[in-house]
């Protein structure tokens, strides 16, 4: 009998399974490295799905996988025998060689900077290839960002522009084309704004300075796939934003708490980090309900060698979650949520692994999603919870941990159902003794995926993905209030 430990009692966010110390103590330790991004990525931006994908490193030249990058963009699939890899993209065909630095695509050569690889039936295609390759698949202008592995695929930037109100105290408003949500931090001197997952680019300069003596400067850099805005001060910043999170207003810290200014968005990367006097958000000062973010843990259903239903012969359910998942990501940040998504790759977890990352993160949210070719719209499950021995003290059975949550995980599920059939989708709901819904403390949800009227093509459709995720992301965001924060 395993047993959780009730979130109203958590000690460092642990669980105690009998007997089983020594597991519990390597999962924590383990599970940080499987579901944190890979340190070296590229970030892909259009105008259907924002994600990044892990490079690698061979031969001294960088990496990336074809198959994942077109995957979240269209119809894809993939067939290798080892030596050959071939590719099929909606109604284009492609073929590589292992080790040859060309190819054909719809019948035309195409010439690699190095050499294709093969690796597990995966293609991997060098970087530098990037600007000359996807057009061919694409049809449409990308703009290949290389020294910054940022991947712009039709007009998607977003731009910032700069107005400084040099009143007393002074004010800077930082106005974008579109909503944002960057990760905000301070350090002495400086507050700085990094955008992991918003196509923000050069406000034209990169570096604008001020005629004030607080406000001196802004710069903009970006790297890794990240861009990054810096604000340069004589005095200690706050960044505030506004309802639709297309302008971020930064002050001095003092001025803004006498005007009973309260930030209006993340203003550290780690929510559990103490209050400090550069985090004043962190110390409870905020009375703003809506000014926290929750933080939603979308998990796509299997992965690595589990491959889950077979969709067709060439199709595997673990590829059309992995793509769906990072459209919901996107949905769920542009309506202010904290996202993490527990793979972000094809890897690997095992039920209890989900389950546990999911309960030391104290989410507000569970999503599980998954696919099948029976059925037609979604169907939304929660937890039907099997007959379990008696709580014992601070303790929940392992496999009954969702029954104090699941009251609201219905409402999550109802809200869902309603946001879908608005959008034209045929979708129910229904309970099901479901891992690792079962042992997810906070509320949570399996949504599966199924095809529409043009049969599994809808299943690859990053357009009939896109509205689904939008149905979903404003069900959870229309109940927002009641999933709170979990302590």
């Amino acid at each position: 009998m395993r047993w959780l430990l009730s979130p109203g009692r958590r000690r460092n966010s642990g669980f105690w399974v009998p007997g089983t110390e020594y597991w519990v103590l390597l999962l924590i330790a383990v599970l940080p490295v499987a579901v944190r991004a890979e340190d070296k990525h590229i970030s892909v931006y259009s105008p259907v799905a924002i994600y990044t994908l892990p490079i690698l490193d061979r031969a001294g030249r960088e990496y990336v996988g074809l198959l994942e990058l077109l995957e979240p963009l269209g119809r894809v699939s993939s067939q290798s025998d080892g030596r050959h890899w071939r590719l099929r993209y909606n109604a284009l065909d492609a073929d590589f060689t292992a080790g040859k630095s060309q190819g054909k695509i719809h019948g035309r050569d195409f010439n690699f900077t190095a050499p294709f690889l093969i690796e597990n039936s995966r293609g991997l295609v060098p970087l530098t290839s990037l600007s000359a390759l996807l057009p061919r698949f694409l049809r449409t202008p990308i703009n290949f960002r290389e020294p910054a592995r940022r991947l712009f695929i039709g007009d998607v930037a977003i731009q910032p522009s700069f107005r400084l109100d040099s009143a007393n105290p002074p004010r800077l408003l930082l106005t974008f084309t579109a909503p944002v949500n960057p990760t905000i931090s301070t350090e002495p001197g400086r507050l700085r704004m990094v955008f992991k997952r918003d196509p923000v680019v050069s406000p034209g300069s990169q570096s604008i300075s001020f005629d004030n003596q607080v406000i001196t400067h802004a710069s903009y850099s970006e790297s890794n796939g990240d861009a990054e805005l810096d604000v340069s001060a004589s005095e200690p910043l706050l960044a505030t934003f506004s309802p639709d999170r297309r302008t971020i207003t930064i002050s001095p810290i003092a001025s803004a708490a006498q005007a009973g200014t309260t930030a209006n968005g993340p203003t550290q990367q780690n929510p559990t980090q103490p209050p400090t006097a550069a985090n004043p958000a962190a110390s409870g000062a905020n009375t703003n309900t809506n000014s926290h973010r929750i933080l939603a843990i979308v998990d796509p259903a299997h992965g690595g060698d589990e491959r889950g239903a077979a969709l067709s012969d060439t199709l595997a359910e673990k590829d059309v979650t992995l793509g769906f998942a990072r459209l919901l990501r996107h949905e769920l940040e542009i309506r202010g949520f904290a996202v993490t998504m527990l793979r972000d790759a094809d890897t690997a977890l095992t039920l209890d692994q989900r389950a546990t990352a999911t309960n030391l993160a104290r989410a507000g949210i569970y999503i599980s999603l998954h696919a099948t070719s029976q059925g037609s719209g979604a169907h939304v499950y929660t937890s039907l919870l099997p007959v379990e021995t008696p709580s014992k003290g601070i303790f929940h059975p392992w496999n009954a941990a969702q029954a104090p949550a699941l009251p609201l995980s219905r409402i999550v599920s109802a809200a869902i159902v309603t946001e879908l059939q608005k959008k034209d989708f045929a979708s129910q709901s229904s309970s099901a003794s479901l891992r690792p819904l079962n042992n997810v403390s906070m509320p949570a949800v399996a949504v599966e995926l199924a095809p529409a009227t043009n049969g599994l093509a809808d299943l690859t459709s990053a357009n009939y993905q896109q509205r689904a995720a939008a149905g979903i992301a404003d069900a959870i965001a229309s109940i927002r209030d009641r999933l709170g924060v979990q302590q």
